[in-house]
């Protein structure tokens, strides 16, 4: 498995991951856990941001890990 292929990996588990925090976020019913799953989705978003751009830094770096 390429660098490319475990960081496309990487992002699609964390893009589950955001899925699953904001199902939890709407149907918790305490405005603590409602918040912390908010702050675990800003997290996340900041980390798949920071993944998706050294995706294309690593495409544009080295063209044989460039997605089809």
């Amino acid at each position: 498995m390429t660098i490319g292929s475990k960081v496309k990996q990487t992002l699609a588990n964390l893009k589950g991951v955001q899925g699953t925090l904001r199902i939890y976020s709407v149907q918790s019913q305490k405005e603590e856990a409602k918040a912390a799953y908010k702050e675990a989705l800003t997290t996340t978003a900041s980390v798949i941001k920071d993944l998706e751009n050294r995706l294309k830094t690593l495409e544009f770096e080295e063209p044989q890990y460039k997605g089809k």
